[in-house]
């Protein structure tokens, strides 16, 4: 089946051409169209081989599709006789014959060795030719003896065939000598190549020892990139063959024996390929065509034109030359589809065209004239009159009726126009254009209008401003009234955008104002400004330089030129200006101990702004640092530069010894130093440590000791001589690899005490309620030996309980009695007590015991009745009865405060009543508890007794929820249950 080319889909076919011969469309059996597709029934390789063409045709001409080949591909079998025995000596080379059989399409060759599927397999001594089929043994070994079959496959339909068997034996007569390679596959003397294509050469020898095979060009130039060898050198691959490939290639095939050179050379060619199509021209009728189709290829293709499917006849008017078409005084009759094909021997290309000469009267309908036009006053305008004719119009102008002149300012364009040259006020009307050719004629008008210039009267003018300054640009003109206009602003450049830098430009003035106001300038803003004032006649301009002056820029390249154990020498280079210059720079240094950056010292104390070196002095050895540098100028400080390389200062002796050096407490025949480390920052090296030294007050000999942690925060000395809380001078000093620093200044401090030695006397226990017992003793002899009583410590448990197990409490040592709380009631607790100071813990006393009471009654005092006048209040309950487990009540506790009050009063009383002598001028909040020696009872419910005005009250806890108001005249009782207020 044969395929229209897209570009003939909207033609109309009408016939189909094989071989140039019209194909018999009304053979349905054999031929089909769809849409103008040929469709080929039931191809048959006799009768359908060649090339095809389409004959399109409608109403404006003819034109032919390229040629489309329609080939058959096939493989037949090979013939089925046997094959002669190859007979040949161990070491020398064969060649094996394939020989396909007739066949069409591309083929690929393989070989079996013996049966199917061993497949030879291809190496530097065995190869198989996809030019010829043949199989090539450079040398043959023993173990090539066999049987050899051709295998041939089309590639197109990838049918497969397969040859009779070839038997390879090895004579008897000896062995073949060694000798030079003999090359039995080369390519032609000369290949023709195709652009873009891939170029396989075939290079293959005979020879013993086996030949080595090499490629190179003949004129010395080195293979490209692309360039790849292939099957051990036997075949050269150049993909996507251009120009530069062409050339002389040789293939060296070499042994030991000799050499042997095979030579050919590659060919360029392309098939045409378009550079210039022709277009669809349209045309009047007397004008002349020139036609020009252009296409490069290699050999340079020729061109010829057909015109409707047919070649184009030449005659006086009508001219071919290198490709180009040229026709004089065009009529009618020359239109139609026209073909240009450029050709050579490889291929050919068509490009196709209408050519329409058309004959027609003027008319403005597709090109009318602008209906107004507007110029200023001395300028030049062109009146355009360009109306669609076949021929070419002549052209008249009348202004209003009066027809129009030229003169010294007014002239006729070529083209039918009209130019006015120095515009004034009178020529402002109506003009009209008259077109005429033989096939008649049409009118256009056109409307001038002519307006004053438009002026600047107030233009920007260049500024020099400060960082976070606002400033105005003015812009203002005079223009004619009839005109609308338009201002816009650019910045270097760039039309300016108001809605997105709204927040710093902002266009300001009336009708015929733009001026422009630019808020909290900054460094960016500085550049060109300028104004564009536009109107639908002309446009001016005028621009301004706005200088924007900042603090400068950070420096650049901080870098440390030399460093010591306590300076820097520091050099940079100067960043931007932003246009003030710089007038002192400043250093500043930062540490990993330093709390962000800090103002370095350096010499000179003052940099100027030409200076871009200093010395940073007063700096910590063996300390890593980083500087940067601030440059300022009459605006400000500017932004630092980015920080120097770490750099760390060389080692020195350390200059700063131990603070707080102090002691005191540890163990018996102790002695405790301590001190604060020395910072990182001022160890000043390394292998940094302490030296502690101490002697006894009033000894002038030191003892030292060396404590090589720089970390270290004491140091303990332990000796069975050293005397109990004795005064020992003590200092610390400093030390690291590069030598030892200074002491602390002299303190005095005490050893270890002695612990106490005698237990507390007259230890008693005294049960104090159901959870608690108060324990007291005499306090311990002391003497000086034993340095700081620090406190008693009393160890208690039950009755049940271990004293392994026990608790404890401490008091300070001016204490003599303590109190032990949260204890279970009803319950023996033994107790014991010794003294502690900082040496550690005295003997315990003898053991003493107490028990605790039995817990309070839990039945709170019931019906509480109270009875109010405004002097007193009168109380009445029911007596709390214990139960066995519980303590024997021994009276009772009432307490009271007014609501307004925080702290409790309390009324001691053995009754189950009381009496309180109270002003009731404010409510009382009143509740009872029973008192034990297990401690207070559970509290009764409280009583919120009101404010009393003039009469008397009364109520109790079991009263019912409700509440009345006192009458003045009849007297009422009143009842209040009483509700937790606490």
């Amino acid at each position: 089946m044969e395929t229209v080319d897209p570009a003939f889909i909207h033609w109309l076919p009408r016939r189909w051409q094989l071989n140039g011969s019209d194909i018999n469309l009304s053979m349905e059996y054999r031929y089909k169209l769809n849409g103008g597709n040929l469709v080929v029934l039931n191809p048959n390789r006799n009768w359908d081989t060649g090339s095809y063409q389409c004959f399109a045709t409608n109403s404006l001409g003819t034109i032919v599709s390229r040629e489309a080949k329609l080939q058959f591909a096939y493989l037949e079998n090979f013939k089925t006789k046997m094959r002669s025995t190859v007979s040949v000596r161990e070491g020398q080379g064969v060649v094996l014959l394939c020989g396909p059989p007739p066949h069409s399409g591309e083929l690929s060759y393989a070989w079996i060795f013996n049966e199917y599927p061993s497949f030879v397999e291809e190496d530097s001594r065995r190869f198989v030719s996809q030019e010829t089929g043949h199989l090539y043994i450079a040398k043959v070994e023993p173990s090539d003896v066999g049987n050899y079959t051709c295998v041939v496959t089309s590639t197109v339909t990838n049918a497969r065939v397969l040859g009779s068997p070839t038997p390879l034996v090895l004579r008897s007569d000896g062995v073949m000598g060694e000798y030079e390679p003999k090359i039995e596959v080369q390519f032609p003397e000369t290949l023709p190549a195709a652009k873009g294509s891939t170029v396989k050469l075939e290079c293959f020898a005979l020879g013993n020892p086996i030949p080595q095979i090499n490629w190179r060009r003949s004129d010395g130039l080195p293979f490209s990139s692309k360039i790849k060898s292939r099957k051990f050198n036997g075949v050269l691959e150049i993909p996507n063959f251009q120009q530069e490939d062409a050339g002389s290639y040789e293939c060296l095939a070499e042994n030991s024996r000799g050499k042997n050179v095979a030579r050919g050379r590659l060919t360029y060619y392309a098939k045409p390929h378009w550079v210039q199509l022709i277009k669809d021209v349209e045309i009047a009728v007397e004008d002349n065509l020139y036609w020009e189709c252009r296409a490069s290829g290699k050999p340079k293709p020729s061109y010829r034109w057909l015109k409707n499917g047919e070649a184009l006849v030449l005659e006086e008017r009508i001219q071919i030359e290198n490709g180009a078409l040229t026709i004089s005084n065009l009529n009618v009759t020359d239109s139609g589809m026209f073909q240009c094909i450029a050709e050579n021997k490889h291929g050919l290309v068509y490009s196709s065209a209408e050519l329409k000469v058309v004959a027609a009267a003027p008319d403005f309908s597709k090109t009318p004239m602008k209906k107004l036009i507007q110029v200023q006053v001395g300028s030049v305008v062109s009146l355009d009159c360009k109306p669609r004719a076949s021929p070419r119009a002549l052209s008249s102008w009348k202004k209003g009726d009066a027809i129009v002149q030229e003169n010294e300012r007014i002239s006729f364009l070529k083209g039918g126009g009209l130019k006015i040259a120095n515009v004034t006020k009178a020529d402002v009307g109506t003009y009209t254009c008259i077109a005429e050719n033989q096939f008649g004629k049409a009118n256009g008008t056109t409307y001038l209008v002519v307006t004053e210039p438009t002026r600047i009267t107030l233009a920007p003018s260049n500024m020099d401003v400060s960082v976070g300054e606002s400033v105005i640009l003015p812009c203002q003109v005079q223009h004619d009234p009839l005109l609308d206009i338009m201002f816009t602003w650019y910045f270097n450049g760039a039309l300016t955008d108001f809605k997105k830098d709204g927040s710093h430009f902002e266009k300001v003035g009336g009708s015929s104002s733009g001026d422009l106001m630019i808020r909290n300038i900054q460094l960016k803003h500085s550049g060109k400004y300028v104004c564009m004032v536009q109107t639908g006649v002309d446009s001016v301009s005028s621009a301004a330089d706005l200088i924007v002056r900042g603090s400068p820029g950070p420096p650049e390249n901080v870098k440390v030129d030399e460093i010591t154990d306590t300076t820097a020498q520091l050099s940079w280079k100067e960043g931007t200006d932003n246009h003030s210059p710089v007038i002192s720079y400043s250093v500043q240094a930062r540490t990993p101990f330093s709390v962000g950056w800090q103002t370095a010292t350096t010499v000179p104390e003052v940099i100027d702004g030409k200076t871009h070196t200093a010395t940073v002095v007063e700096l910590n050895p063996w300390v890593e640092y980083e500087f940067r540098v601030v440059a300022s100028n009459k605006i400000g400080g500017g932004e630092p530069s980015l920080p120097s390389e770490k750099v760390r200062t060389e080692e020195a002796v350390p200059e700063v010894p131990p603070s707080e050096v102090s002691g005191g407490g540890g163990s018996r025949s102790e002695l405790v130093i301590t001190w604060d480390p020395v910072p990182e920052e001022l160890q000043n090296g390394e292998g940094f440590g302490y030296v502690v030294a101490f002697r006894p007050l009033g000894v002038t000999n030191w003892i030292q000791t060396v404590v090589t942690s720089p970390d270290t925060p004491r140091y303990v000395f332990r000796n069975e001589s050293i005397m109990p809380f004795s005064l020992y001078e003590v200092k610390v000093g400093v030390y690291n690899n590069k030598g030892e620093g200074p002491f602390s200044p002299v303190t005095t401090v005490f050893s270890a005490e002695e612990e106490p030695t005698v237990a507390p006397s007259q230890v008693s226990a005294n049960s104090l309620s159901s959870s608690e017992i108060e324990v007291s003793w005499n306090a311990v002899p002391w003497k000086l030996s034993n340095g700081h009583l620090l406190g008693y410590e009393v160890r208690y448990w039950n009755n049940g309980g271990e004293e392994e197990l026990s608790s404890k409490v401490k008091v300070a040592g001016n204490e003599t009695s303590a109190r032990l709380r949260g204890l279970k009631s009803n319950l023996a607790y033994y107790t014991a007590v010794r003294a502690y100071n900082s040496a550690g813990t005295g003997p315990f006393s003898d053991t003493v015991n107490a028990t605790t009471k039995k817990t309070p009654p839990s039945q709170p005092p019931g019906n509480v009745v109270w009875n109010a006048t405004d002097t007193k209040v009168l109380l009445n309950w029911e007596q709390v009865k214990a139960m066995e487990n519980e303590s024997e009540v021994t009276g009772y506790k009432v307490f009271y405060r007014t609501s307004s009050q925080s702290n409790v009063q309390v009324l001691n009383t053995n009754k189950t009543s009381a009496e309180l002598l109270l002003p009731i001028k404010e409510d009382y909040i009143i509740e009872v508890k029973a008192t034990t020696d297990g401690g207070d009872g559970t509290s009764s419910e409280q009583i919120r007794i009101p404010r009393i005005t003039n009469m008397d009250a009364r109520g109790s806890t079991s009263a019912i929820s409700n509440v009345h108001s006192v009458s003045s005249y009849i007297p009422i009782v009143l009842f209040f249950i009483v509700n937790a207020l606490w």
